[in-house]
């Protein structure tokens, strides 16, 4: 088994891509060692020494360290991913327990505004954070302003604010003038 790495823009997270699917479904989030418990793969990355969370994608496990080197802790994620993968062990406890779980807030009125921008977010700014080995989704649209979740290598960027602020903020005003602002959760 051959897995591949692709730096993040944070420094912080490193993207594994091991050449299989992780989620068939949905992404997840796991910032500490009790949340792990959900994934057997997440629970042996909070293992090693270093490691402060663990995204799980459709093809792609990104891993956030708190301290050490890369060339230190690498080794040992690369081994942790692919006895996994090799054991047959499942990514999730109880699949079903994958996705995105958190509740979304608007006025019904703005269905119609709400749905225009979950597309845009699908279609043009998801497939590009996935990239980056990290995840952005809806939460919400209040007088105007679209709030969002950064996850993954997304969360904690050092140019995080500048893809929000610069990026999706003057992309969904462009589409729908309804938009004023954009804010991270």
């Amino acid at each position: 088994m051959f897995i591949q790495t692709e730096a993040t823009p944070n420094p912080a997270t490193l993207k594994f891509l091991p050449g299989r699917t992780v989620l068939s479904s949905g992404t997840l989030e796991l910032r500490s060692r009790e949340e792990a418990a959900r994934s057997p793969l997440a629970q042996a990355l909070f293992s090693i020494d270093g490691v402060s969370g663990v995204f799980l994608g459709y093809d792609f496990v990104s891993v956030t360290k708190a301290d050490g080197e890369w060339q230190h802790l690498k080794p040992a994620i690369l081994g942790a991913i692919m006895e996994h993968f090799t054991s047959g062990i499942p990514i999730l406890r109880d699949e079903d327990e994958a996705g995105d779980l958190e509740d979304e807030f608007f006025d019904p009125a703005d269905g119609e505004t709400v749905a225009t921008i979950k597309e845009l977010i699908e279609t043009r700014v998801r497939p590009a954070v996935a990239g980056d080995g990290g995840d952005i989704t809806f939460r919400g649209f209040k007088e105007g302003v679209v709030f969002l979740t950064m996850k993954g290598a997304c969360s904690g960027c050092p140019s995080s604010t500048a893809t929000l602020k610069h990026g999706i903020q003057n992309m969904l005003r462009t589409y729908v003038p309804e938009v004023q602002a954009v804010e991270q959760m």
